[in-house]
């Protein structure tokens, strides 16, 4: 590691030397101007016939004040990050330089009249001191809180805390362990990859190097934690700064977004967490178009299915932020309901209304419909767990099929402006009860599209990071438990998505999409799940196959090796977000070809033939030859 550090500072690039030149020469003109208002205060101006003596000791003196201010790494101290511990440091450089100064007027009595020495010494310290503080101080942009608790000496029992990031995020966390008396971590120092910000001092503590450095650094100066500040990051830095950090056994924490901030604009370190899986999958996230969204969401009254579930309590915090008039919470399951519905109160909003609703039930359903009268709903209820819906094909076909068709019928019905299905990348070729009941409503929300007024679109998505039953929390449990962890097979990928960017995409999708389209988020290279494990097993500070056991169990019924987010013979197309495809030739299957084959479904199910409901559920999910629908007006439903 010295070597490399050895040549990475032989390399260092030529815009840091620029930037250190620069420093120097304007703590030397500093220092010159300094000279002369002593001078002048003390009205000891030199005489004609001594000039070449006082510009030989000017120059001595700059020569001498060139020398100390780089000894002591005046130069170094960034103006942004200027502290008060910096002062001391200076005012030992300017009093060197005031007695050195002394030497040559006492050496060359010619330049002056003679002066006492401690008041000339203390005179020229203040206006250096004060010059190069003010200097600094000038180009910030605001005054930082005072340090001087910090001043007061350390806690040598709290953990020490290396800070990876030295840019503001990682001033303000400095700032915040020294607010808290350092109570909460001890700050060594810094460590980034901008080369400009090498060997600087930010609060007084030094840029020690780069991220490639913390192993070094966490051995050699005893690093309990290391703290990523970097809130813009992305997937693939937080990944390397993993990478790296994890044979340090030293605690991670990371700054979480920006935007998970905004309740904290005062207080940044109590927002920092433990370093999560999410955070190496962090990419470009979707951004929410709040003007789009505004533009078909404010004064109207929302209805959202599922609402109490890890999609539809999501939706429903962004959807508030958007001024609608209602907002219904409509779930089978009382207490997710109920605690979305406190919560949104809790925040401030009073237009939640919490029902209890079964989307099976067409005549609670209708009441439902008949009462709020909703204008824009989103259909999140369903059922996703694919080896139970195995086991209960007649169960997932009720809800995620015939429960998606009562609701697009009474949202025709009632002249609801649009309606958005939340659907899944299961539904793409499907292979088992799940995917292929979203595949048949993907198609009941396609060919409604076409015969009525109501607005209907759909998203399909991959596995959503902490959504209940998911992946993660299972593994983390498994962890916690010490093992084993279960993994169906050691090749097996999945596309992942964070829950906030989820909800964004259904919003989206809700602004553009009136036709049927069914909408994907680029979600880049899937992941996998082997991968996955391992690299949170290394979060917990463990080793994989030494701490924690890792077993293959084998696919489940239904499970694929790989998920596909399109057929192959969809075309993809940009929409207005860049981050979004649009299905462009997607075919509706004719109505009453569909409705009939729903009815023969409908009837299985009533019989409770489990297995013929399965064979014809299969059969239906993959009919993308059937004829398209012939658009004509608008038909009464039912």
């Amino acid at each position: 590691m010295s070597e490399v550090r050895a040549v990475v500072e032989l390399r260092r690039p030529v815009a840091v030397w620029r930037v250190v030149i620069r420093r120097v020469i304007l703590d030397l003109a500093l220092l010159n101007i300094a000279l002369l208002l002593t001078h002048f205060a003390l009205g000891v101006l030199p005489a004609p016939t001594s000039m070449p003596n006082v510009l030989g000791a000017y120059a001595v003196v700059n020569l001498l004040g060139g020398i100390v201010l780089v000894a002591r790494r005046v130069y170094r101290v960034s103006a942004r990050y200027v502290g008060l511990l910096d002062f001391p440091n200076v005012a030992f450089a300017s009093t060197v330089i005031a007695a050195a100064l002394l030497g040559l007027e006492y050496a060359l009595p010619t330049l002056s009249a003679p002066v006492h020495p401690l008041g000339y010494a203390a005179l020229f310290s203040m206006f250096f001191i004060s010059l190069w503080g003010g200097v600094r101080l000038a180009i910030k942009f605001r005054q930082f809180p005072s340090l001087f608790r910090r001043v007061a000496g350390q806690d040598a029992k709290a953990r020490t805390v290396l800070i990876v990031g030295a840019g503001d995020a990682g001033e303000l966390v400095c700032r915040e362990l020294a607010r808290h008396h350092n109570k909460l971590g001890r700050v060594v120092g810094f460590v980034d990859d901008d080369p400009a910000k090498q060997g600087q001092t930010i609060n007084g503590f030094p840029v020690l190097g780069r991220v490639i450095d913390i192993p070094e650094l966490v051995q050699r100066i005893g690093v309990d934690e290391v703290m990523i500040a970097i809130p813009s990051a992305s997937g693939e830095q937080m990944r390397r700064i993993f990478e790296i950090s994890q044979s340090t056994r030293a605690t991670l924490r990371t700054l979480p977004s920006f935007e998970d901030m905004l309740d904290g604009k005062h207080q940044m370190l109590p927002h920092m967490r433990e370093f999560r899986v999410e955070d190496l999958l962090r990419r470009e996230a979707v951004k929410e178009e709040v003007e789009v969204a505004q533009g078909y969401l404010s004064g109207e009254t929302v209805m959202i299915t599922g609402g109490g579930g890890s999609i539809g309590s999501e939706l429903a915090r962004q959807v508030v932020r958007h001024q609608p008039a209602a907002v219904i919470l409509l779930g089978k399951g009382e207490n997710s309901i109920f605690e979305i519905d406190q919560e949104l109160r809790q925040a401030g909003y009073a237009g939640s209304r919490a029902i209890v609703c079964d989307v099976k039930d067409r005549a609670s359903l209708a009441r439902v419909f008949d009462k709020y009268k909703p204008s824009i709903v989103y259909h999140a209820a369903a059922h996703k767990h694919v080896p139970l819906m195995e086991e209960v094909p007649i169960e997932a076909i009720r809800n995620n099929i015939f429960g998606t068709l009562a609701v697009a019928e009474e949202s025709v019905r009632h002249g609801v402006k649009k309606m958005i299905l939340v659907s899944t990348d299961k539904a793409v070729n499907p292979s088992n009860v799940m995917g292929a009941s979203k595949r048949v409503a993907e198609m009941i929300i396609g060919s409604m599209a076409t015969r009525y007024e109501t607005g209907f679109s759909a998203v399909r998505f991959g596995n959503v990071l902490g959504s209940r039953g998911s992946l993660v929390p299972i593994l983390k449990k498994q962890i916690a438990k010490g093992g084993p962890i279960t993994i169906t097979h050691p090749e097996m990928t999945r596309f992942f998505m964070t829950i906030p960017e989820a909800s964004r995409l259904i919003l989206h999708a809700g602004a553009i999409g009136d036709r049927g389209e069914i909408f994907i988020l680029d979600m880049g290279q899937p992941i996998k799940i082997i991968e996955l494990a391992k690299e949170m097993i290394h979060l917990h500070g463990l080793v994989p196959g030494d701490d924690i056991e890792i077993k293959f169990t084998g696919i489940r019924p239904g499970e694929k090796l790989h998920e596909e987010l399109a057929y192959a013979a969809e075309e993809l197309k940009t929409c207005a977000h860049p981050k979004i495809r649009v299905v462009a030739n997607e075919k509706p299957v004719s109505w009453e070809w569909l409705i009939a084959r729903l009815d023969q479904l409908q009837t299985l199910c009533d019989q409770g033939d489990a297995e013929t409901a399965r064979a014809s559920l299969m059969d239906l999910a993959w009919a993308k030859n059937s004829p398209p629908v012939h658009l004509s007006p608008s038909d009464p439903v039912g």
